[in-house]
């Protein structure tokens, strides 16, 4: 599974526009280290306007983080992608089976969980010994046998939107993801948290070590309150 970075606009500032315009104020980036020192380069938002980004996120005054924006193309099986594509105002533009042949690229997992009897929970601790070993082999021929019959529906005529529903829902699937850093962040609070699958906290994570450079004062300010 991996998320990686495509596009993205805004920064902190702006963040801090959008939210003094209501008075009809703007701030600047402010130099960081000592003002006498001619080589210095390193701009930052100043030490009242850190606090300003943190009273936003604490009062949940949301809307200022939605000037800005951030794309992402992602890579993950299936099942994964139906839990994360229920996030609103997030655009998704997925790779699609009615139009390509898919390849064999399947997700197996590296540890094999337990089931519990809470379902909030989802999944327990890993499964060991000769039980991993005996899922290990029933993943891998899954895999090949529900490929191959793919691949043989094909050849029969069968049209690719249909002969998909072979496929299991481990099959890697990929698509485009955007959003602004208030939706991003929302996703993120959710998919990240240790109660998630955690497959969903994987994606998760990838995106907020993206995004937390991009937007530093905002993406901590959102996510760790």
């Amino acid at each position: 599974m991996k998320v990686t970075y495509r596009q993205h606009c805004g920064d902190d500032l702006m963040i801090v526009d959008a939210a003094r315009v209501s008075y009809d104020k703007a701030s600047e980036w402010e130099l960081q280290g000592d003002d006498s020192d001619p080589f210095a380069t390193e701009y930052d938002l100043s030490a009242r306007d850190q606090r300003f980004v943190r009273f936003l996120a604490r009062h949940k005054h949301y809307s200022p983080f939605n000037h800005t924006f951030a794309t992402m193309h992602v890579k993950a099986p299936v099942f994964v992608a139906r839990q994360l594509v229920k996030h609103k105002f997030m655009p998704w533009n997925e790779v699609s089976g009615r139009y390509i042949t898919f390849k064999p690229e399947f997700h197996k997992p590296g540890v094999f969980r337990a089931a519990v009897e809470s379902k909030k929970q989802g999944s327990g601790d890993p499964i060991m010994g000769q039980a991993q070993l005996d899922l290990d082999l029933i993943f891998i021929d899954q895999h090949r046998d529900s490929f191959n019959r793919y691949i043989q529906a094909l050849q029969l005529g069968l049209c690719e939107e249909q002969a998909r529903g072979l496929l299991p829902l481990n099959l890697m699937t990929q698509w485009y993801w955007s959003g602004t850093l208030g939706a991003w962040a929302e996703m993120y609070k959710l998919r990240a948290h240790e109660t998630a699958q955690e497959e969903t906290q994987e994606i998760a994570r990838q995106a907020g070590e993206i995004l937390a450079p991009l937007f530093p004062h905002s993406w901590e300010a959102l996510t760790c309150t």
